[in-house]
């Protein structure tokens, strides 16, 4: 894989992280988990032009919504908006809410109360294959978020009617807001459930672009999950694995310790 997005996605932390401090929004450490995944889709995968809302472009819902933060320094780099318009993040009167708002030009639903973002993204590839159109949608969702029954039921609803032109990526961070994943309520087996619902399985690393670009880019017999195994807080030391920063807002000297971390000049 090119040095290019690996550094870009380190800009693309940096700015989330900027966008915390002064926003006093949280969930920053969801956001850094998913960076990667969203950075190798815009630039790589999705089929979309930020300057024409063409009908068969591809869709990309961001089901996890409190990580939204990743997908708006994503948008402002692809040009979907004026980069300016990240400084007013949850600001009061800003369209840049802590969840994704569908005013802004990029958003293709809203999303935040989990569990919600694969039964839309079932909906738009129904639609694409009964008009017979050939866009993809892609949907990010959490680990924690596969604790709603709404995931499932949309799982076996895309295995029954084909939808081959449908990917999901799990975020698997091994976090939700109060505890581990795994000893709120347990996923395992997490692969075979997937695959006992009649889906194509994946795992990668989340962090590793060449193997997320090799699983996206592939087409696909039937629905396809991808599970990429993340670390919440990536590619900032003191964030890592800790989930404090779920909720927790960098201060100063935090910002200035995560810039030098990801080499930004």
């Amino acid at each position: 894989m090119k040095l290019n997005t690996i550094k870009l996605a380190s800009q693309l932390r940096y700015r989330a992280v900027q966008m915390s401090f002064n926003s006093k929004a949280a969930h920053l450490a969801s956001s850094l988990s998913c960076i990667d995944i969203i950075t190798i889709l815009y630039e790589k995968i999705l089929k979309i032009n930020p300057k024409k809302k063409d009908f068969n472009r591809d869709r990309f819902i961001l089901s996890k919504g409190h990580a939204a933060g990743a997908l708006y320094v994503t948008l402002a780099h692809k040009g979907f908006f004026n980069k300016n318009k990240l400084n007013y993040y949850g600001k009061r009167g800003s369209l840049l809410e802590e969840h994704p708002n569908p005013k802004l030009n990029g958003i293709e639903t809203p999303t935040g109360s989990l569990g919600h973002g694969l039964p839309i993204a079932c909906g738009m590839a129904l639609s694409a294959k009964i008009r017979k159109l050939n866009f993809k949608t892609f949907v990010l969702i959490g680990d924690g978020e596969c604790n709603e029954g709404t995931v499932w039921e949309a799982a076996l609803f895309a295995s029954s009617k084909k939808l081959n032109n449908l990917i999901a990526i799990v975020d698997f961070n091994g976090w939700q807001g109060i505890g581990r994943t795994k000893s709120i309520l347990n996923l395992d087996p997490f692969f075979e459930k997937w695959k006992s619902f009649g889906w194509n399985v994946k795992k990668v690393n989340g962090h590793n672009h060449t193997q997320l670009l090799n699983c996206l880019k592939k087409k696909y017999s039937k629905p396809t999950v991808i599970i990429a195994k993340t670390i919440k807080g990536k590619g900032i030391s003191f964030m890592e694995d800790d989930n404090n920063w779920h909720y927790r807002i960098p201060n100063k000297e935090e910002v200035k310790k995560a810039k030098k971390e990801l080499g930004i000049k």
